[in-house]
């Protein structure tokens, strides 16, 4: 399990607008998406509690290749519609699971992860990507999370 670095305030509703305000600071002017995506997923591994993966998968020739990230090695290549990040981008929705156990068709990367959050990335109008953060503990994601974490994904999407 992960633990804070710094000190982040614990309360979602001022973790993410400082997260958003912190995020916009490190890619403003910074034209190169995989730092910019590099440095969202060490901001998100530092600033968020009781997780051990966050990080990208990038769209490339029809299937999710995995991109920057934080955590224990993953998967590589993952299936449009398959898992939990193969399903967003098929549905084009952010996808909160409790328990990623009972997910159908769940991809286990790493053994340790019991729930995750899955936001699709757009650009140009289309899904370009996925911003997927996993947690040890099951039901660690709430609508709270989906939200700022959305308010999150619309600042990268304004550089991908």
């Amino acid at each position: 399990m992960q633990t804070q670095m710094t000190n982040y305030p614990a309360d979602k509703k001022q973790l993410y607008p400082l997260l958003v305000s912190q995020l916009s600071g490190l890619i403003q002017g910074v034209p190169h998406r995989i730092a910019n995506l590099a440095n969202a997923s060490a901001l998100l591994m530092e600033a968020l509690d009781d997780i051990n993966w966050a990080g990208f998968y990038l769209m490339e020739e029809g299937r999710l290749v995995l991109g920057p990230f934080q955590g224990r090695p993953a998967c590589i290549e993952i299936q449009v519609g398959k898992g939990v990040c193969g399903a967003a981008v098929e549905k084009d929705e952010i996808l909160l699971v409790e328990n990623v156990h009972a997910f159908p068709g769940h991809i286990a990367c790493d053994c340790a992860s019991n729930s995750e959050i899955v936001l699709p990335l757009h650009a140009g109008g289309k899904v370009v990507g996925v911003m997927d953060i996993d947690s040890p503990s099951f039901a660690r994601f709430d609508e709270e999370d989906r939200e700022g974490l959305a308010n999150f994904a619309q600042i990268l999407e304004k550089v991908l």
